[in-house]
């Protein structure tokens, strides 16, 4: 070798000694320039309003600015997609969770341009809410017991609505009728709102919805509540029983995570869910998410990660007893 190539070879072996600490720098002090945070869906929603109030107090205690861009399509898995294929430095995030990460993988297996597992680094939970079970004031029942006894003395009498196939609104009616073996008309809708809208005009019975939607109307007198999907009580309508009380083991949450693309640095992704722990547990966030009917929810990488595989599974059982399929 010359001295001109042994010289070359030294300045490229030092410059990548110089180099390999500059990239673990930039990775301890992220975030050093905005970060953009993909809502997987159309702006103007609870999932909406409850990510802003997150990449809000991000900016807050991070110093640099998480701007949301909705990105809604095909139940989210348009925005869940453009994340799986950003560049995995931290800048591009997104919301994650039970459509896209657990119901998705079953209900469109075969169809999904992303891997719901191999494509994402899991951050951490967001938060977590019930749908709940609300029905037009003339159905003859108050109580879940008596609901439960109506619906068995009268098979394929009442119906249902959701807000589409393979919804959780859907899944919650579907184990609802798993655990007690009554027969109830499962009604589609394409949204929650034409659901709701039915109800009150006495087209449908009955209606899981988003405890958002449901307390809207429940409030007022408009509609009857009988209880939430979640294991325990909404901290938002306390007075609400859970289905758990009387159906054990029952538990369909609309939950979400932060995710970013597969192969975040290990620095980043400590950086991020110490951020995030720092945000979901600021009291004003957690009044705020309480408001909403939502649960703030820190959890470590490790948990998130086993959760959403846990959940992927316990809910392809009740998608494949129920028959569903993709509208």
């Amino acid at each position: 070798m010359t001295a001109s190539l042994r010289r070359r070879a030294a300045l490229g072996v030092l410059g990548g000694a110089m180099a390999a600490p500059m990239v673990v720098r930039a990775q301890e002090q992220w975030p050093s320039r905005p970060v953009r945070y993909i809502n997987p869906f159309p702006a103007g929603g609870a999932t909406d309003t409850l990510s802003r109030l997150y990449c809000q107090k991000m900016s807050e205690v991070t110093g640099q600015q998480f701007v949301v861009e909705n990105r809604g399509g095909s139940g989210g898995d348009v925005g869940v997609d453009v994340v799986a294929k950003a560049a995995p430095d931290g800048y591009t995030i997104g919301l994650g969770g039970i459509a896209s990460h657990a119901i998705s993988p079953t209900l469109k297996k075969g169809q999904l341009t992303f891997d719901p597992e191999k494509d994402f680094t899991f951050v951490t939970n967001l938060w977590w809410l019930p749908n709940m079970l609300v029905a037009n004031m003339d159905l003859p029942a108050k109580t879940v017991p008596e609901l439960i006894a109506l619906l068995k003395k009268n098979p394929g009498k009442y119906s249902y609505a959701s807000a589409g196939n393979g919804t959780t609104l859907h899944l919650s009616g579907e184990l609802f009728k798993q655990l007690t073996g009554v027969d109830m008309l499962h009604v589609p809708y394409r949204g929650a709102a034409p659901a709701m809208v039915d109800l009150l005009a006495g087209q449908v019975h009955m209606i899981f919805d988003n405890i958002p939607g449901a307390l809207a109307q429940y409030r007022p007198g408009k509609v009857r509540g009988f209880a939430v999907t979640s294991a325990q009580r909404s901290q938002a309508a306390p007075d609400i029983p859970a289905l758990a009380e009387f159906l054990p083991g029952f538990d369909i949450r609309s939950w979400t995570c932060l995710v970013g693309p597969a192969k975040l640095p290990p620095a980043v992704v400590e950086r991020m869910s110490a951020f995030s722990k720092k945000a979901l547990e600021s009291p004003d966030l957690v009044k705020a998410y309480i408001e909403l009917g939502a649960t703030a929810w820190w959890s470590t990488q490790q948990d998130v990660t086993a959760y959403r595989a846990s959940e992927e599974a316990r809910l392809a059982e009740i998608i494949r007893k129920a028959g569903a399929k993709v509208d």
